[in-house]
């Protein structure tokens, strides 16, 4: 499975658990892949050992940090909590972050790209730029 497709059902289980609360999130994860939705032609559900150790890694991970990317966005939003972000924006960026802080295999470029790409396909007018312009101010602030 290609890493844009991994990313892109991160962000749905993301997504999921801004419904669910943080505590469904283990719960969300199981569902996701014992059901997987097939009413998206554009992304492949059709899951490896290798790409489904994968996924759960890095939702883990961002569950894991889940304080410390909140707070690096709040400091990075001027202006706009993330109590104020749409569910959307928030699990895109929220992944993105987690990219650039702790995934070393993951240029912050390419991170903030791809967020902008799935803020595109699933976001509100304006999100892909909303987005942009928090993670390059995180980029800024990590310095990278």
């Amino acid at each position: 499975m290609k890493r844009q497709d991994v990313r892109e059902h991160v962000f749905r289980l993301l997504f999921r658990v801004e419904f669910t609360g943080i505590d469904g999130m283990e719960e969300q994860l199981d569902l996701y892949f014992d059901a997987p939705s097939d009413d998206d032609d554009e992304i492949d559900s059709n899951f490896s050992e290798a790409d489904n150790l994968y996924i759960r890694k890095k939702y883990e991970g961002i569950a894991g940090h889940l304080d410390d990317i909140d707070r690096a966005l709040n400091e990075a939003s001027k202006g706009w909590e993330i109590s104020r972000m749409g569910k959307v924006e928030l699990s895109v960026l929220r992944l993105a972050v987690y990219e650039i802080l702790y995934d070393e295999d993951i240029p912050t470029g390419v991170a903030i790209d791809q967020a902008v790409e799935l803020a595109k396909k699933y976001g509100q007018d304006g999100a892909s730029a909303f987005i942009n312009g928090i993670l390059a101010n995180i980029a800024r602030l990590q310095g990278t």
